[in-house]
């Protein structure tokens, strides 16, 4: 759990499926991206997390500057690899920070692979 505010009255908290959720979200809304895989893939590229899973390709852990979110994505063949993970890290960050107050230190986006986008 996350304390994104408290005051005499009591605590607000947010669970780390929420945090996943989000991040998985904004990730999924950036262009460039055919989707988002598990952290744990070792078999090739073969499941595309649907949106029910999302938070599978998200892994979140907290440190002192805030949180350090990490995304697993696949990015569309033909698309600048770095411009894509900026916009990721961007929305993310944004998402995270405006949505529900909390401090994020680093977004870090894993290209797990290449996949040709069926509308190129």
């Amino acid at each position: 759990m996350y304390k994104i505010a408290s005051n005499e009255m009591g605590e607000i908290t947010v669970s780390r499926e929420l945090v996943e959720t989000l991040a998985g979200l904004a990730t999924l809304d950036c262009y460039g991206l055919v989707g988002m895989v598990p952290q744990n893939i070792t078999s090739g590229i073969t499941n595309l997390l649907g949106i029910d899973s999302i938070r599978k390709g998200v892994a979140v852990s907290n440190t002192d500057q805030g949180l350090v979110i990490d995304v697993n994505v696949i990015v569309g063949y033909g698309l600048k690899i770095p411009e894509v993970a900026h916009s990721v890290i961007h929305k993310v960050t944004y998402v995270l920070e405006k949505n529900a107050e909390l401090p994020v230190a680093s977004v870090n986006v894993n290209v797990k692979g290449v996949k040709v986008l069926k509308d190129m």
